[in-house]
């Protein structure tokens, strides 16, 4: 068992396959208008969330993995290839951010995911997500310019890549 330095225990933290069951709630947290903000994505209607799930939960050819922590669904972890890319992506509820969950998460997920490289993509200013990112190994590939700007007039989507298992 490790710990990071907010205390919280690896064994705490546990992944397991997304299930209808779990959407609510991950509906709910990609509602909240400071994450939205954050990950520079906007929030779905539940109709739309809902079919845009159901899509991922029949594609086989990604990896969907609802992330607990403490028997709680503190968000979610996917993989899928895209335009000849294999992408990952994560969204966790706000209660759960700043512990260190998703950096334990995201390695659990990738010691399960073997192939490489792998692609992650994120705003610019999401400094919660460059750090899960680069705690697990990824560098930064390129800066494209985001599809989202921001009030301030800066844009910028980072893209990193991990290429070491």
């Amino acid at each position: 068992m490790q710990t990071n330095p907010s205390g919280i225990s690896s064994d705490s933290v546990l992944l397991r396959d997304v299930e209808e069951v779990d959407l609510p709630i991950l509906f709910e947290q990609q509602c909240d208008p400071v994450a939205t903000q954050m990950a520079a994505f906007p929030a779905r209607e539940r109709d739309a969330f809902l079919q845009h799930w159901a899509k991922i939960l029949k594609d086989h050819t990604g990896i969907k993995k609802t992330v607990l922590y403490e028997g709680a669904v503190a968000g979610y972890i996917v993989c899928w290839p895209e335009s000849g890319r294999r992408l990952v992506g994560y969204w966790f509820g706000r209660d759960f951010w700043g512990k260190g969950i998703a950096t334990i998460a995201l390695s659990q997920f990738l010691a399960v995911v073997p192939e490489r490289p792998l692609y992650a993509y994120t705003a610019g200013h999401n400094t919660g997500s460059i750090r899960v990112l680069e705690k697990c190994g990824f560098i930064t590939a390129q800066h494209e310019e985001a599809a989202i700007t921001e009030a301030d007039g800066t844009s910028g989507e980072l893209v990193y890549v991990l290429t070491r298992r």
